[in-house]
């Protein structure tokens, strides 16, 4: 089969490797589409983890091949497939941290070499463990849209993580993918939305979710989140871009005691200045949310396949897998016109 290997830092090769074999328990997925996520290009441009690995892990696809013992799916079963499942039985999974998870740290899908996802490569190997997380796509639902599971099953996580009441202000700072994610689930919630991004199409977008959209670079952000809420400050602001210039800004532009949940800085090492003093004199409070949360995926599957939550209006960019250096560069390099990019081996 085809896959695009990570072989060093900024360095993907299309390679034909083996078809992945299984063992009892395992099952193999036939990929359709495989969304391209923030973490997996940090991987490859800062060189994160060490070669060869396949990425790609918002995977939906079709059950291509079973063990002879298998009784719970079949060959042909259209299926959304989970790369962290937490063991369940651990300290962690016992206060329902499953980010801190041995288990959920592993990752439980492969396409050859280290599991790293396996998403783009035609075939992926589901290891035994993440059988709890494999979802059924209904049939009305199409493969692009049920790729969005995971990545919704995230923002969803960081929904509960950041405490959000319906009567609250939320400032949600970038409306990529992710944050479009977010304004809808607040929008959902009740919340009144102040999004801002620098693309004008972007905020478009986000205004037909029904958010106030703004130009950071033009209008007062914390200013106006005063004016929305009879001068105290937005009650959450969230950083759904991978800057961290931006922190200091989003805790301006909270009230005391308001809460700023980041969700893209997920590269560690990274340092930013903050006012302490905001965090313990005005108890304002930094929260960070990390991945997906397995008892959320109902809820997920939910108001993705029932279309409470729009996501093919997010699909800009569709590519083969062998143009999937391309892929990763659209993504990386995020124009005015261009929101989610997945690929399609």
């Amino acid at each position: 089969m085809k896959a695009a290997v990570y072989r060093g830092a900024n360095r993907i090769v299309i390679e034909e490797l083996p078809t992945p074999a299984i063992s009892p328990g395992e099952l193999l997925v036939r990929v359709h589409t495989c969304g391209v996520c923030g973490t997996d290009l940090k991987k490859i441009h800062y060189g994160l983890v060490e070669p060869p690995r396949v990425f790609g892990h918002e995977i939906a696809g079709t059950v291509a091949a079973i063990h002879p013992d298998e009784t719970e799916w079949a060959v042909g079963d259209r299926v959304v497939v989970q790369h962290h499942v937490p063991c369940g039985d651990c300290f962690y999974c016992a206060r329902k941290l499953y980010a801190s998870c041995p288990v959920y740290k592993r990752t439980g899908l492969t396409a050859g070499f280290e599991p790293a996802g396996g998403g783009f490569a035609e075939c992926v190997r589901v290891l035994p463990f993440a059988r709890r997380g494999i979802v059924r796509i209904p049939d009305h639902v199409s493969f692009e849209t049920a790729s969005f599971l995971e990545p919704l099953n995230t923002v969803l996580k960081g929904v509960q993580t950041a405490r959000v009441e319906p009567s609250e202000t939320a400032l949600i700072i970038g409306q990529g993918p992710i944050g479009l994610l977010f304004t809808q689930a607040l929008r959902a919630r009740g919340l009144q939305v102040i999004a801002t991004d620098l693309f004008e199409a972007r905020r478009t977008v986000a205004a037909q979710f029904g958010a106030t959209a703004i130009d950071p670079t033009t209008h007062d952000v914390a200013a106006l989140c005063r004016e929305r809420t009879e001068g105290r400050g937005a009650d959450l602001a969230i950083v759904a871009v991978a800057s961290t210039a931006v922190i200091p800004g989003a805790l301006a532009a909270i009230r005391p005691a308001g809460r700023v949940l980041l969700f893209a800085q997920t590269r560690l090492g990274e340092e930013t200045p903050v006012d302490v003093g905001q965090v313990c004199m005005l108890e304002k409070a930094l929260l960070g949310s990390y991945s997906s949360d397995i008892d959320l995926q109902p809820l997920a599957a939910k108001l993705l396949f029932s279309g409470q939550i729009e996501v093919e209006p997010l699909i800009t960019h569709r590519f083969p897998l062998e143009r999937i250096t391309e892929a990763l560069d659209v993504a990386s390099h995020p124009g005015s016109e261009s929101l989610k990019v997945v690929v399609q081996p």
